[in-house]
Parts: structure tokens; C-alpha cells; sequence
């Protein structure tokens, strides 16, 4: 089975689905921000959350230890998480379509050329600022009502409170990161070069070809 990727092109093959599979990961998962609430652990992503407050018997409230995602889109606690969460599942649906045509690259020959893999490496940069972009907008909405009662009251942006950022964080920012430097850099020397034996065989068929039709336009 040939490859249509050089060795450093599986490498980045390799380091990109890891980063696609750790910022998607990440940026599912509820652990971005944990804090507490009425004794109980809280924790957020952009548009879940686990453990919440609901009104029980004699309207005390209590907290529900489950995890779910908000029951629709106008419901997560502010603009600025509406705005992260549509920006870092764009940036990670790219790094993942990229990281696919990479893995396939490693079964298929003449698949990725070189030109393909340095486009495919700017889509990688592009996937990677999104996401970069979503975990710099997550401080702003830690002034929500929502997040305050999690975080004591005090949370402002860019300030916690009583909170503390969660690893699912660091990892979708990490995965960012690397997919914009590391694979970036990695896709330039990725695909392989055409052969040339491949491009002077592709040359006479076209040329065998465009001589028939012709030979037979002059007979008819």
C-alpha cells in the first residue's frame, strides 16, 4: 500500500488527528470552568453544564447532579459563550476534516501533493485560530448571573471569583496551539512531489489522445 504522504507527512498526519481529537474532545466535555454551588461541584463547558439548582418542594432549591447541555441556544448564560461556542465547533469540525484527508493520505497514493498538503496546512492554521479565538472570548461571560452564583459572587470577566479554569480548557487551547504552529509548519513538507515519469505519461496519453481526435476530424 503506497503513501502519498513523505515520513514527516505521517508524523503530521499522526500529530493532527491528536490535536483534532483533544480541542474536540475538549470542547464537548462540561470541564472548563469548575466552581460550586450550594455545597455541591458546578461545572461548565460553552454550552453544557454539570449540576444545576431547580425548585423543589416548598420552593427551596435544590441541585441536581446531572450533566446535560442547555435546552437551547438563546438559554446558555451569555452572549459571548453563544459566540465561543459557534466559533470553536467551527475550528474544530475543520481540524477535523483536515485530519481525516491526512489519515487517508497515509492509505492513498497521489492523494496529497505537496501544494495540497500547504493548503491543507493554512485550513489547520485557520481551524487553529478559531478555537484560540473562542478560549480568549470565555472570559467574557463570567459576569453572567449564572456563572456569579457558581463562582461567589465575585466572578467579573477575566476574573474567577472562587472558580478555577478546568483541564478541558487548557486542552482545547493546547490542541489550538499545536495544530497552528506544529502542524502548520509539518503540512509544508507533508505531500510528495509529482513524479516526473508520471507527469511525461500523463503528457503523451493527453498527447495520443488530442492526435486521434484530430487524425479523425481530418478523415471525416
Amino acid at each position: 500500500m503506497r503513501s502519498s504522504l513523505t515520513l514527516v507527512g505521517t508524523l503530521w498526519a499522526f500529530l493532527s488527528l491528536v490535536t483534532a481529537v483533544a480541542s474536540s474532545t475538549s470542547y464537548f466535555l462540561p470541564y472548563w470552568l469548575f466552581g460550586s454551588q450550594l455545597g455541591k461541584p458546578v461545572s461548565f463547558s460553552t454550552f453544557r453544564r454539570c449540576n444545576y439548582p431547580v425548585r423543589g418542594e416548598g420552593h427551596s432549591l435544590i441541585m441536581v447532579e446531572e450533566c446535560g447541555r442547555y435546552a437551547s441556544f438563546s438559554a446558555i448564560p451569555s452572549l459571548a459563550w453563544q459566540m465561543c461556542t459557534v466559533v470553536t465547533g467551527a475550528g474544530c469540525a475543520l481540524l477535523l476534516l483536515v485530519a481525516l484527508a491526512a489519515v487517508l493520505g497515509c492509505c492513498m497514493e497521489e492523494l496529497i501533493s505537496r501544494m495540497m498538503g500547504r493548503c491543507m496546512g493554512a485550513a489547520q492554521f485557520v481551524g487553529g485560530l478559531l478555537i484560540s479565538s473562542g478560549c480568549a472570548l470565555y472570559p467574557l461571560g463570567w459576569n453572567s448571573p449564572e456563572i456569579m452564583q457558581t463562582c461567589g459572587n465575585v466572578s467579573n470577566q477575566f476574573q474567577l471569583g472562587t472558580c478555577r479554569l478546568g483541564w478541558a480548557y487548557y486542552c482545547a487551547g493546547g490542541g489550538a496551539a499545536a495544530a497552528m504552529l506544529i502542524c502548520t509548519w509539518l503540512s509544508c513538507f507533508a505531500g510528495r512531489n509529482p513524479k516526473p515519469v508520471v507527469l511525461v505519461e500523463s503528457i503523451i496519453r493527453n498527447t495520443n489522445s488530442y492526435a486521434m481526435e484530430l487524425d479523425h476530424c481530418l478523415k471525416s
